[in-house]
């Protein structure tokens, strides 16, 4: 049986949009919340065994070792123990193994004071990495059986990523320096060195409120069963190792995966070797070093905040080539730059397109891989990205030195080249090749051009300016009325305005001319109806400019036919985006009628649509609004103008001129 899944409809809400849906999943959220605290002690843990290791040593040299020794340790485990832990994150229970991580992190961080010893601070280090080499895949292995939809495993991992290498970054930054500017400021009496114990007692306990956190708030992370997951679980770890391995080998989009990532953190590699000589190179000294570092964090954000809005237009397997493609290709703009300010902006570039890769790549192993080897995966992952990253670092500034500074006159300027352009230069040349190799393994059409995604990526996307607004109802009556009153209310407002009439009609023809009686079938049939209203009638409609009134959008008339047929609200969403190509309401006016009002049709299949309309509400509460339908016609009329307004206040300040258009349209 395969282990990869299909792609993942994409969903077209704005950033703040999916971010609340995701969020407001309790279990993710919880989680999220204890990876944020777990990140803060992460980057504390560095800031403070780096600290640690140069306090504990006298000299230059020693001090020197001493904090090289602590870095080189911290990648150790990864290189050497990676395929263990996502066999481990894949065989035990998820949630009891990272408890056991965390506890352990506690105690090692406690005893490193205990002990006050350099070569204890070596081996606790080492314990450390190897705690969170166990943690990571185990949690991010967790995260996509957390939420409600494959397409919100992007979300989530932009989130949790903004967070590790953004948030958390300057938040460990900033409780470390003020440890170190408390004593001074409060006068007490306290070395360099007991306020890094104090720094690493503190790191200890956020460590354990996380354990606290997983083992009595996020019992979901436990539950996986099924056939597959005892095979996996009955299984030895050595046997599970070579399936690990033979499943990356084996697997054209997880081979891309390992091509692409091996590309993207050479370049990547060579930048951060290279930064402080191609800086002086650049007639800039450490502000310049430092603004070159800068950057490339800067781009790395910018990158995973656009990567939803790419995925939108080019699918991730295709996506995650290009931008690897797109990086190697700035990667030489980099090493040619003479100036800079241009340096500057192409690093961004560079950063930009790894941002996109690597979120593209962590949302391809989440929302694809299937669950049983998703950690080993992960793991695999994490541990090609450690060896191919300390291999180009140690390497390059080798190179670097082997190839002395050049001097040409050009046009009668001088202009001396020394080693990090050439590396630069074939960085990018191995980028972007290994991003064409990835690409093609990855690509499930085997035909399309890449320029043709990397032009995709680039050009402006092409928006409708048109507004469509859905009016639910529990009848008939009440969705046309409303409907009605709401369009003939838009065009005394100038607006140009269509109004599509519930199809229900013909449905009701259809299906009797068909002679369908299983209630999936109807279903279907509603569903192709529904599909040919939008085609014809709404969506150029939408391309004029126009704002269309639907009577009962596409979910909605599909749930009165699913409540029947005894389907959720997640087959009828999926349904209902493949019908309309994922086209959705801007905003769906909900007509809730009290359930003890004489006129409510209290059967039994309305009331389980109200229900799965209610649970699409609340799955999408910046596309809903909900509207007390109790009352006289014009009473509710007004209600429903009322909700209404913000969305065509909005409207008009993002497009100003739809104003004008549309009151000379109409």
């Amino acid at each position: 049986m395969s282990r990869i899944r299909q792609e993942p409809a994409e969903s077209s809400a704005s950033t703040v949009h999916r971010v609340r849906s995701v969020l407001a999943i309790g279990p993710f959220r919880r989680l999220w919340a204890v990876n944020s605290l777990c990140s803060v002690g992460d980057w504390l843990a560095l800031l403070a065994t780096t600290a640690l290791a140069t306090n504990l040593t006298t000299g230059y040299q020693a001090q020197s070792f001493a904090f090289g020794g602590v870095v080189a340790i911290k990648l150790l485990p990864a290189l050497l123990l990676a395929p263990l832990a996502g066999a481990l994150a894949d065989k035990f229970d998820r949630r009891r193994l990272m408890v056991v991580c965390d506890v352990l992190r506690c105690l090692v961080l406690l005893s490193i004071p205990l002990a006050g010893s350099l070569w204890w601070l070596f081996v606790a280090t080492f314990l450390l990495e190897l705690c969170t080499l166990f943690w990571v895949p185990a949690k991010d292995a967790s995260i996509p059986n957390l939420l409600r939809r494959p397409a919100q495993v992007e979300t989530a991992n932009q989130l949790s990523m903004v967070m590790t290498y953004g948030v958390s970054v300057v938040t460990a930054s900033g409780l470390f320096t003020a440890l170190t500017v408390l004593g001074p400021t409060l006068f007490l009496p306290l070395t360099p060195t007991q306020i890094v114990y104090f720094a690493l007692v503190l790191n200890g306990l956020i460590y354990l409120t996380s354990s606290i956190t997983l083992a009595t708030r996020i019992p979901e992370i436990s539950g996986r069963a099924g056939e597959r997951a005892e095979q996996v679980r009955s299984a030895s770890l050595l046997a599970l190792i070579r399936d690990g391995l033979r499943f990356v080998g084996t697997t054209p989009l997880i081979r891309g995966l390992v091509i692409g990532i091996a590309g993207a953190f050479t370049a990547g590699g060579a930048v951060i070797a290279c930064a402080k000589l191609y800086a002086v190179s650049l007639k800039g000294g450490d502000a310049s070093y430092g603004l070159l570092f800068v950057s490339i964090f800067l781009g790395l954000g910018s990158g995973m905040v656009v990567a939803p809005k790419l995925s939108q237009r080019i699918p991730h397997n295709r996506l995650f080539g290009a931008a690897i493609v797109g990086a190697g290709a700035v990667l030489l703009l980099v090493a040619m730059a003479p100036h800079l300010w241009l340096a500057l902006l192409a690093v961004i570039g560079v950063g930009a397109s790894a941002g996109v890769a690597f979120l593209t790549g962590m949302t391809i192993i989440g929302a694809r891989v299937e669950d049983e080897i998703r950690g080993r995966t992960v793991a695999f992952m994490q541990s090609l990205v450690r060896l191919v990253l300390m291999g180009s670092m140690a390497l390059v500034p080798v190179l670097v030195g082997l190839l002395p500074p050049r001097t040409w006159n050009i046009f009668g300027a001088e202009l001396t080249v020394d080693g990090t352009r050439p590396i630069l230069f074939g960085a990018g040349i191995i980028a972007a090749v290994l991003g064409v190799i990835a690409y093609r393994q990855m690509d499930d059409r085997r035909s399309g051009p890449i320029l043709s995604d990397l032009m995709s990526a680039l050009r402006r996307p092409r928006r409708s300016s048109g507004l469509l607004i859905a009016v639910e109802g529990d009848t008939v009556a009440d969705t046309s009325a409303q409907s009605q009153r709401l369009a003939d209310w838009l065009r005394a407002e100038g607006q140009a305005v269509v109004l599509a009439a519930d199809p229900a009609g013909e449905e009701r023809k259809l299906l009797a001319e068909a002679g369908l009686h299983s209630p999936r079938a109807q279903v279907l049939m509603s569903a192709a109806v529904r599909a040919d209203l939008v085609e014809q009638i709404v969506k150029p409609a939408l391309e004029a400019g126009s704002v269309v009134v639907m009577e009962r959008s596409v979910h909605g008339g599909l749930a009165e036919l699913g409540a029947g047929a005894g389907m959720d609200a997640a087959e009828l969403e999926g349904l209902a985006e493949f019908s309309t190509g994922r086209l959705a309401a801007d905003v769906t006016v909900l007509l809730d009628k009290d359930p003890a009002t004489p006129s409510a049709n209290l059967a039994e299949q309305p009331w389980r649509m109200h229900r799965l309309l209610t649970e699409m509400a609340a799955a999408e509460p910046d596309r809903y609004v909900v509207v007390e339908a109790g009352g006289g016609v014009e009473e509710v009329a007004e209600r429903v103008r009322e909700a209404v307004r913000p969305v065509l206040a909005a409207r008009q300040t993002s497009t100003p001129e739809q104003g004008l258009s549309a009151a000379e349209a109409g």
